[in-house]
């Protein structure tokens, strides 16, 4: 199994919409780096839902329901790809991009290194510690 972080602006899509429609096409990426990343999940994988630009922070769960397809959004004659999404469940306490900058353990998360980038890896250790501080 692997682990993956997803970013998404709470204005856009807030992770309790998610929660009420219970799965969503994870679509609209266009960087190429994220675009791999999307490529590479797999039926399963567990994913930390992080809430952009003014939450900043962890807020919860999901999992990779069907594997990379075409993006439906996607520009006609270009070649960008989706995921089906299942939302898991809240964290019961949000983790804060400031944690996470706090802690020596997460230097190597690419949200600290690359914050630019909406779809990511996310080692399986670092992936259980941020579960045990959202609780």
């Amino acid at each position: 199994m692997n682990y993956w972080l997803v970013k998404q602006e709470p204005s856009k899509y807030p992770f309790s919409l998610f929660c009420k429609e219970k799965k969503t096409i994870w679509d609209g990426v266009r960087n190429y780096q994220a675009r791999n990343f999307l490529r590479a999940m797999q039926v399963g994988d567990q994913v930390l839902y992080y809430h952009s630009v003014d939450e900043k922070a962890v807020v919860g769960i999901a999992q990779v329901l069907k594997t990379s397809f075409p993006d439906p959004t996607s520009p006609k004659g270009e070649e960008w790809s989706s995921v089906l999404l299942g939302a898991t469940r809240a964290l019961a306490k949000p983790v804060t991009l400031d944690q996470l900058k706090a802690e020596k353990k997460f230097s190597e998360l690419l949200l600290l290194r690359q914050s630019r980038l909406s779809v990511m890896p996310v080692p399986a250790a670092l992936f259980q510690a941020i579960l045990k501080m959202g609780g």
